[in-house]
């Protein structure tokens, strides 16, 4: 073929980098190219895979299947490259024809080789070799741009991954769920049989805890790495480990590993504490991991150990609201109900003792104006002890408040006095069995300081329980107002709890219940 007639091929196959045609339509487009422009009979495109000694994908032209094969284990043997031109004898078979290749490379980095063999004029030229050449450039560029591509696509999938793991532990998990999920996480995005997460034992050795797969995870949950392993001593140390083939390394000693082949197994650590370790096994056969996954995988491991630290610093913040919430109701339970039931005993002795002294009038032979005096007596006792009930009765509401609240489910204590409002009414509305109503005007979690805030919370409670006490009640309304100004100029906040209960006389019950300076 006449230079003229190369130059249209040339510049088709030069223009097929930038077009539509994916990355194998391309590069079969190169082979197809070259073999044509150079006339050749056999021509091979053969990649290698990244930071690996073995070809990812091979492309001919003329050649059979055994033929096919047999380049491909040349090229995988040459890895460090062919030279441009020559011959001579393969071991134990026929002389080589002569033949041609040249690297596929971007700068330094070598892809793989183009080859071509048998060109049927004779030997090849130097235009040969030139356009050879031009052509593996274009395979190289095509090349790098494809895994370019696909490298910032794996690193987008890794990110979001992380970010999606580190939003699910942050959820509020408990510690197996949280295990569970970044070791799911991770065997999805980095394409593992299994993703398992091993724990430190009181032994020395590691244990698997947790493992996520998409076969059969039977035996993998309680396998042992014994004390003293190599593998052991560098995960102890905070080392990642990365494995070419599980089942024959010798530095695998659980009775799983003739599971796997390729596997990364990395620590997972946060701020000098290791946590566990994170092993994502491939099955036996599989692809190795690439420097990218490694890189990726250890970038995730870490990001996944802070975000499981920071869940397990909200699980304790969460837990320690609870048992300040629980040291709240016991000084409520001090504050309101010990000091009623002292006040309650007072009113009884007081009775007792009126009725001794009444006792001791009769004994005396005291005349008719006794009759009078023990009357008298005797609705004054029969009022304390009225009262003396009504102390029992809200005594016993607080205490059912209490327990109530003992009762709810672990949550974090409300920040604001709003939401301490909130909280107080929706623990009465269970035992009223309907939800007061609640309103609030102004900038009530501004201008309530905490010493004031306290005390009205404790008359809301007090006001809620003798609200209770009132027979026919269907209603309460509770009303903070923070823009009360008092006759002196001052602000202050006023609290209203209103019902529709009836009071002794019939009418509606609505109370002022306190109010104070700001």
């Amino acid at each position: 073929m006449t230079s003229a007639g190369r130059l249209p091929l040339l510049l088709e196959a030069v223009l097929s980098i930038g077009g539509d045609l994916g990355l194998r339509a391309t590069l079969q487009q190169i082979v197809d190219t070259a073999t044509t422009l150079t006339g050749a009979r056999y021509g091979a495109l053969g990649l290698l895979e990244p930071d690996q000694d073995r070809t990812e994908a091979l492309y001919t032209t003329g050649m059979t299947e055994p033929e096919r094969q047999r380049v491909a284990h040349l090229l995988q043997e040459r890895r460090a490259g062919l030279p441009s031109e020559g011959g001579g004898r393969e071991p134990g078979g026929p002389p080589a024809p002569a033949f041609l290749t040249a690297p596929i490379q971007v700068h330094t980095e070598l892809f793989g080789h183009l080859c071509l063999a048998e060109k049927g004029s004779g030997p090849f030229s130097e235009t040969d070799r030139a356009l050879l050449h031009v052509l593996a450039s274009q395979a190289g560029i095509a090349v790098g741009n494809a895994r370019l591509h696909e490298s910032a696509r794996q690193r987008e999938r890794w990110i979001e991954g992380a970010a999606a793991v580190t939003t699910a532990l942050l959820t509020g998990t408990d510690a197996a769920d949280a295990l569970m999920t970044v070791a799911e996480g991770a065997r999805a995005l980095a394409g593992a049989s299994a993703g398992v997460i091993l724990q430190p034992t009181e032994a020395g050795g590691m244990e698997i805890v947790t493992a996520s797969t998409l076969e059969d995870p039977a035996g993998i949950v309680g396998t042992t790495i014994a004390p003293g392993s190599p593998v052991l001593v560098q995960l102890l140390g905070g080392e990642p480990v990365f494995i070419d083939d599980s089942a024959t390394d010798p530095r695998m000693t659980t009775d799983v590993r003739s599971r796997f082949g390729p596997s990364m197994m990395l620590p997972l650590q946060s701020g000098g504490r290791l946590i566990g370790t994170l092993a994502l096994p491939r099955r036996r056969g599989a692809p190795p991991y690439t420097a990218v996954d490694r890189l990726l995988a250890t970038q995730f491991a870490s990001q996944a150990a802070l975000a499981l630290v920071m869940a397990d610093a909200q699980a304790d913040r969460e837990q320690l609201a609870v048992y300040e919430d629980r040291d709240r109701i016991a000084r409520d339970l001090h504050d309101l109900v010990v000091q009623r039931l002292f006040a309650t005993e007072m009113m009884l002795e007081s009775t007792r003792r009126r009725a001794l002294r009444e006792v001791a009038g009769e004994g005396t032979g005291e005349g008719s104006g006794g009759q009078a005096v023990e009357r008298s007596g005797e609705e004054e006792a029969g009022e304390l002890l009225g009262r003396a009930v009504d102390e029992l009765d809200s005594t016993v509401q607080e205490v059912r408040t209490a327990i109530f609240a003992l009762q709810q489910p672990p949550a974090e204590a409300p920040s604001t006095f709003r939401g301490r409002v909130l909280r107080e009414t929706g623990g009465a509305a269970a035992l009223l069995r309907f939800p007061p109503s609640v309103h609030f005007t102004g900038a009530v979690d501004a201008m309530v300081g905490e010493e004031t805030g306290r005390e009205l919370l404790a008359a809301l409670r007090g006001a809620l329980a003798a609200a209770h006490r009132r027979p026919g009640i269907s209603a309460i309304d509770v009303a903070v107002d923070a823009t009360v100004r008092l006759p002196d100029g001052r602000s202050a906040v006023r609290l209203v709890v209103a019902d529709d209960g009836r009071d002794e006389e019939g009418g509606r019950s609505t109370t002022v219940t306190w109010q104070a300076p700001l």
